[in-house]
């Protein structure tokens, strides 16, 4: 087994429901050794915090490229398994997908996300086109050998506002979960989705283990352990965050 297998085999496994791995999102080789530093069993990149990071806009408005070399500087810094934000795969066709993971693994990444909503305006594909990206997908991974994460991240939640969010966003989401499954997918996200009585029946029911997104409103870490939750994004927080205090600290000297 090469040493990128055994770090993915070692990714699968920190996926237990009710013990989740938590993944405070990078950016770049410093914030993920920062992370890694902090005692991270993983490092995950976050889409939006990458672009932003680098002047681009979220949507795969940074030329892949791009991220292709953010990601192996990161997978040179750090010894835990990587898993990469590929938003809806860069490109039009399963085929592009395909591409795209097989390029994503050949630059040292263990797991990835891939989203089923459209770049251009968040609107949700059609669960037969996603799975035959998400297909593509675990057939290029499968080329290689490597037991790559395919964590599908499904943006029913981002449709409506979190007051309007009901059980049939529930149902749907789930529907999307067994097909996706059936597809090779490791694992379930689910941004957006904030009651707690939604992420209980999701954990329960999910085929796959589940991922969910801090932001205002989500349970704390405990409470999502125990509702079953197995893995805790941290989303662009971080990089907000950081900048944030940037911003703060250099207000400061130069008052």
């Amino acid at each position: 087994m090469t040493p990128q297998n055994e770090k993915a085999r070692l990714f699968h496994s920190l996926h237990v429901r009710g013990q989740p791995l938590v993944l405070f999102n990078a950016w770049d080789a410093g914030s993920a050794l920062a992370v890694a530093e902090a005692g991270a069993s993983a490092v995950a990149t976050g889409s939006w915090s990458v672009a932003a990071a680098n002047g681009f806009a979220d949507g795969e408005q940074m030329p892949f490229a791009f991220a292709l070399d953010n990601l192996r500087r990161i997978v040179a810094a750090v010894t835990q398994p990587v898993t990469i934000d590929l938003e809806s795969g860069y490109g039009e066709t399963p085929a592009h997908v395909a591409a795209t993971v097989a390029a994503a693994l050949d630059a040292g990444a263990v797991g990835c996300n891939l989203e089923d909503s459209f770049p251009a305006d968040g609107s949700l594909r059609d669960a037969a086109d996603q799975v035959e990206r998400l297909t593509a997908a675990r057939q290029a991974a499968e080329k290689t050998g490597v037991a790559l994460f395919i964590n599908a991240r499904t943006d029913v939640f981002f449709q409506k506002p979190a007051e309007a969010h009901d059980m049939d966003m529930v149902d749907e989401a789930l529907r999307r979960a067994r097909l996706y499954a059936d597809a090779g997918a490791s694992g379930l996200f689910v941004p957006g989705v904030v009651a707690e009585p939604l992420i209980a029946r999701l954990a329960e029911a999910s085929p796959l283990p589940l991922n969910v997104m801090v932001m205002p409103g989500v349970p704390s870490r405990a409470r999502l352990a125990e509702l079953g939750v197995a893995r805790i994004s941290h989303g662009p927080g971080p990089y907000r965050g950081a900048m944030q205090w940037l911003t703060e600290a250099a207000r400061a000297a130069m008052a």
